[in-house]
């Protein structure tokens, strides 16, 4: 398995591609190739031509959850970019998100993805290809992780958003599992957990992806109790971790440098 960052907010010097302050991943794994979120803006389509990545390969678009950051690329990809690629979500991803007045959620209605490139929105994990697994609904287990963020509308009904909708992906690899997410807002602690249960395998053997950590606090301490309890060997945090939450990180585990461009390969 093959992962190329198309979008973070960090780009390497030297290297000029396009940061914004969101997530896309190219995932090439086997016959089967993967794009995890879209960004915010166009940039992911320019920067996947910059770096040789043809999305027109792309089988599956899965989405880690409904925020913009992640979502809104897609107002600017076509379905005859991406010829082969169906959507997968949770099916909360498309249901309308608000912080405040300001609307953050996805640029389509789960129908209006439906139509335009088809859609599989389902809460249950799915296999995507040889070792590699959609994880669904992620169960919350750890209270240090249960928060909620702005409100969501469903039904006419405003509610406490708490991404019930957030999800990872996981491959199987020779050394343990990897856990590729966006955001974890649904608690990296718990993706892990559940995605030890899915792929009936204890080791994890490495991490990439948002966190949502941006405060030196009991949820970071625990979390990288975590990390370390369960011998993680490779962390590449990105997009939505804090430097001072790397900084904690790195006192106690190998952390790698996330940034477009960036290739990661896994047996």
């Amino acid at each position: 398995m093959k992962l190329t960052v198309l979008v973070d907010n960090n780009t390497y010097i030297d290297q000029y591609y396009f940061g914004e302050p969101a997530l896309c991943f190219y995932i090439e794994n086997g016959d089967k190739t993967v794009l995890l979120d879209t960004g915010y803006s166009d940039i992911f389509i320019k920067n996947a031509a910059a770096l040789g990545k043809n999305l027109a390969e792309a089988d599956y678009i899965v989405f880690s959850h409904g925020h913009d950051d992640h979502t809104k690329g897609l107002k600017y990809l076509e379905k005859a970019q991406v010829p082969k690629a169906e959507v997968v979500a949770h099916p909360e991803c498309f249901v309308p998100k608000y912080v405040g007045d300001l609307f953050v959620g996805s640029p389509y209605s789960k129908e209006q993805i439906a139509e335009k490139f088809g859609c599989n929105a389902t809460a249950q994990p799915l296999q995507l290809g040889e070792n590699l697994w959609y994880l669904g609904h992620i169960p919350r287990v750890f209270d240090h992780e249960i928060s909620s963020i702005g409100y969501k509308e469903k039904d006419g009904v405003r509610a406490d958003d708490y991404l019930d909708d957030d999800t990872a992906l996981v491959y199987k690899s020779k050394k343990g599992l990897f856990i590729i997410t966006g955001c974890s807002h649904s608690g990296i602690c718990n993706i892990c957990e559940y995605a030890k249960s899915v792929c009936g395998e204890q080791k994890i053997y490495g991490i990439i992806g948002g966190f949502h950590l941006f405060e030196d606090d009991e949820k970071l301490a625990k979390t990288v109790d975590y990390f370390v309890a369960n011998k993680i060997e490779k962390l590449y945090p990105c997009h939505c971790v804090s430097l001072k939450a790397k900084h904690r990180m790195m006192e106690k585990l190998d952390v790698t440098e996330v940034g477009v461009g960036l290739s990661v390969e896994i047996e």
